[in-house]
């Protein structure tokens, strides 16, 4: 590993989000002294996901930066992730959702934080940005007062390691949970939060809120049962559920019904990657 950056990034039709993304990647501030290169791990696209990222090529060029777009007929984040593991140079990893847009300090300011011979784990600050449907709009505000949106570097979105933190683990095994995987890995006080922020898209819609969180709960499940180890890492706390109802009672409302749909609908979607969207 060279002491640079790579910013790892998988893509399954994601032509709507690429764009946005990598635009706001490359207006990134100056990682002093750091090779940046970009991995665009396009997996099972039957859109223009490829074709948007390669329009990158000579911005990423222009700043000094490379950009690689790699083509996989298999529609498996799993398989990109891993695709991108093996094509990358840099020490220090960022592994970003195509449909997050970063913050310009983002980059500058977690390879600050990560600049260790100590293993770290750090995300920057998430941000939901305005839902476009009032459920979801209800969801996520209540959503972000629960203790796990409220705690250190929980990396949804966009969380990196450094060498020393890479090499906690070899390929990504077959799960549904990745950031939730690698965030376990570390104790909680190797983990840094920066303050840069970085806007994370919720799912819009009842269905689709459903159809995530009952993906999220069976990602948790999985790793319970196949890494038990990891769990001592899971500094969640519980939720004071009658301070929750005072505060936002639409709010815990609308969380509610989704749970209980979950429940009801706890054996569909029982395979795969789903994305939120």
């Amino acid at each position: 590993m060279t002491p640079g950056v790579s910013v790892i990034i998988p893509a399954s039709n994601e032509g709507q989000y690429i764009g946005p993304c990598l635009s706001a990647l490359l207006a990134s501030g100056p990682v002093p002294r750091q090779l940046v290169e970009v991995l665009v791990v396009a997996n099972g696209c039957h859109d223009d996901t490829v074709a948007v990222a390669l329009r990158f090529t000579q911005a990423a060029a222009q700043r000094g930066w490379s950009l690689h777009v790699l083509d996989l007929p298999e529609g498996s984040k799993i398989n990109a992730l891993n695709t991108g593991d093996q094509h990358a140079t840099g020490g220090l990893r960022i592994y970003l959702d195509a449909d997050v847009t970063v913050s310009p300090d983002v980059l500058p300011e977690l390879a600050d934080a990560l600049t260790s011979d100590q293993a770290r784990y750090g995300a920057g600050t998430p941000r939901i940005p305005a839902p476009a449907s009032w459920i979801t709009a209800q969801y996520a505000r209540f959503w972000q007062r629960l203790p796990f949106a409220r705690s250190n570097a929980a990396g949804f979105g966009l969380f990196a390691v450094n060498a020393a933190g890479r090499a906690r683990w070899g390929r990504f095994p077959d799960i549904i949970s990745d950031d939730t995987f690698v965030r376990l890995q570390f104790a909680p006080r190797e983990r840094v939060q920066v303050g840069a922020p970085y806007d994370w898209p919720m799912a819009e819609g009842l269905a689709r809120l459903v159809r995530v969180r009952r993906r999220q709960d069976q990602g948790i499940a999985q790793l319970t049962a196949l890494f038990p180890e990891l769990m001592q890492n899971d500094d969640k706390t519980q939720a004071d559920v009658w301070a929750l109802l005072k505060a936002d009672p639409v709010g815990f409302g609308v969380y509610a019904a989704v749970s209980g749909l979950v429940r009801l609908t706890r054996r569909r979607d029982s395979a795969g990657w789903a994305r939120g969207r």
